[in-house]
């Protein structure tokens, strides 16, 4: 399919320096949108019908407008999510039209290719459409996209930083009240690399969904006798200990990460502010003990990535990023050191686990972008 376009989006993948899992927790989190990016392009016809090809796959699929129903292909229910929750909000706007899709974001590593995807549907279709829907909705379809058409029950923080994304600054943000602000992204000498463990164990979508289960089962212990408490960040740890025997091992494990991690992350804040990258990186590698010790969502491949990154002098900081089980690991290198800490750290998993790792370098870029 070619056509000249009407509409050109490019939609940026986000990383999350710090605070992982605390999205749907109601906690602090420090995510950035970056310079890999989806693109779509757009042009109306005159039908009900839309027509959508992803270049990265070679594949498309028809959008009956009148008969919107989930599909068991998984990239086709971004476009239908996105699709059924704008005209829920704004009925009537939006007719046939074709769309091309291409992506030079690494699918299931942790950057939210899912959340640059259905945010970048949502502000394209607002453009193509004239549909006078605000960033705030378009995060919200955004993410309705993924808890109904594609079923993850995701937080709300990927779609926030995939549309309020500025170069070079990270978001420091409040996922229960989402209050924000942009601070400086100032890790000079030190880049940003992602390895992507080219790894997606098949647990990912059903564990993940499993540990909101118990994050909400243990806020909804504490606030029997502490209804003030909203968010199980919130909750200082010495009350979740006195409920420990009401709660499973695993649900008060899960509890005791997220109080923590919270903590970490205003810890990673008050670094950055002070611009002490080694208390910041020091942070990073005990978020990653964390994910892997008490909320178990990270894997062998992960484990073994942060521990070479440990190990190697040029490293300060390193962990697990996104829902877990694969995907990658970001890490804090030294920009005079990224070559030599790629090439060995790739030489070691390949030889560990025969599979070849991916690196990105990546810088902060903007948010969902109009291009034409």
């Amino acid at each position: 399919m070619n056509f000249t376009p009407e509409v050109v989006i490019k939609s940026p993948g986000r990383i999350n320096l710090i605070g992982e899992h605390l999205d749907y927790n109601g906690g602090h989190v420090l995510p950035a949108a970056i310079d890999l990016t989806v693109t779509l392009r757009l042009r109306k016809k005159n039908s009900r019908s839309c027509t959508i090809y992803s270049k990265s796959i070679d594949d498309s699929f028809q959008v009956d407008l009148d008969k919107l129903e989930i599909s068991s292909q998984e990239w086709h229910n971004y476009f239908l999510g996105v699709i059924h929750f704008t005209e829920q909000r704004y009925p009537g706007h939006i007719s046939g039209f074709d769309c091309i899709v291409e992506s030079n974001l690494p699918i299931g590593s942790g950057v939210s290719s899912s959340a640059a995807l259905e945010c970048g549907i949502a502000v394209a279709l607002k453009n193509l459409f004239d549909i006078p829907v605000t960033d705030e909705e378009i995060i919200y379809i955004a993410r309705d996209a993924e808890h109904h058409f594609v079923g993850t029950k995701c937080g709300i923080m990927d779609q926030f930083a995939v549309v309020r994304g500025k170069k070079e600054k990270l978001i420091q943000l409040n996922c229960h009240d989402l209050s924000f602000d942009y601070v400086p992204a100032e890790l000079s000498p030190y880049a940003i690399v992602l390895l992507n463990t080219n790894v997606s164990h098949n647990l990912a979508t059903s564990e993940y969904n499993l540990r909101r289960q118990e994050c909400e089962a243990a806020l909804e212990i504490v606030r029997k006798r502490y209804p003030v408490y909203e968010a199980l960040a919130h909750i200082p740890k010495k009350i979740v200990q006195e409920h420990e025997k009401e709660m499973t091992p695993k649900m008060f494990q899960r509890a005791e990460y997220v109080i923590e991690e919270n903590q970490r992350t205003l810890q990673a804040s008050l670094a950055l502010a002070k611009q002490n990258l080694p208390d910041f990186g020091a942070l990073l590698f005990a978020s990653h003990t964390g994910l892997s010790e008490k909320y178990e969502v990270s894997c062998p491949e992960l484990d073994f990535l942060v521990k070479q990154a440990h190990h190697h002098p040029n490293v300060i900081g390193a962990r697990m990023m996104g829902g877990g089980f694969g995907g990658c690991t970001i890490n804090l290198v030294h920009k005079d050191h990224m070559d030599s800490f790629i090439e060995h750290t790739a030489l070691a998993y390949q030889k560990k686990f025969q599979i070849e790792l991916t690196p990105h370098t990546v810088k902060i870029g903007d948010g969902v972008q109009l291009i034409l």
